[in-house]
């Protein structure tokens, strides 16, 4: 019997961060030159680091270097609740904009905790 190997697009936290950059793109696409460069650069930039360290460290080899690059994501969480947090009080996102934005990022932490506590439990190396 063969078994089924995980795929990055079998992990929850990936599917919500990944889903998340794309929402949240499409609305700092939108907004004036001096907020898009300024915020706007730096929120994509964070949000996009979650999704891309999470595929980043499920294609490391070794347990230890999975982990380090799942913990870059949970950092890269932290910072764009920061950048969510600006934006609402400079008043680019509308408050569902906010809200959306802030309990997705609310759910990730969570979920990369159990995908590191999946990775430490699974993997021998």
């Amino acid at each position: 019997m063969e078994g089924k190997y995980l795929q990055l697009n079998d992990i929850d936290a990936y599917k919500r961060a990944f889903n998340l950059s794309n929402f949240i793109w499409d609305i700092i696409a939108k907004w004036e030159w001096f907020a898009k460069r300024t915020v706007g650069g730096q929120f994509v930039e964070s949000i996009d680091s979650v999704s891309a360290n999470i595929a980043e460290g499920f294609g490391r080899y070794h347990k230890k270097d999975k982990v380090k690059f799942y913990r870059y994501s949970s950092g890269s969480i932290k910072e764009s609740l920061d950048w969510n947090e600006k934006s609402r009080i400079r008043e680019l996102l509308t408050e569902n904009e906010y809200n959306h934005i802030f309990r997705e990022l609310d759910k990730l932490p969570k979920e990369l905790n159990q995908l590191i506590k999946y990775t430490n439990l699974r993997l021998k190396v």
